[in-house]
């Protein structure tokens, strides 16, 4: 199963972005489920994840502010982003445990 990350875009500050994660098959399976971003030139840090049992979890710096959440019959898990920040800007990938390879990413800016 391949996961795809789309949804990204141009908002500016304290406005919201809705990520999906699209999967190339079911996710009913997968356990795990991840949201990732990773700035130029930086690491790719992990930003929220859920298992298929609902457990969720999420970096500090997006607590309060991000929604990770899943749909088993869509195939896909989303992100949705309020209260976004300039420091929220970079790109948004998507993936699974066991990991796959990784998509393009989607490109998230937060400017006035």
């Amino acid at each position: 199963v391949q996961l795809q990350a789309y949804g990204g875009g141009l908002v500016q500050p304290g406005g919201s972005l809705r990520l999906s994660c699209a999967a190339s098959g079911t996710i009913t399976s997968i356990g795990i489920i991840s949201w990732y971003r990773q700035a130029p030139g930086k690491q790719r840090d992990l930003v929220a994840t859920i298992s298929n049992l609902g457990s969720i979890a999420y970096v500090d710096s997006v607590k309060g502010r991000f929604t990770i959440s899943r749909d088993n019959a869509k195939n896909t898990v989303y992100l949705q982003m309020n209260n976004l920040k300039p420091e929220d800007t970079t790109v948004y990938y998507c993936n699974k445990i066991p990991m796959t390879a990784w998509g393009q990413g989607t490109q998230v800016t937060v400017s006035s």
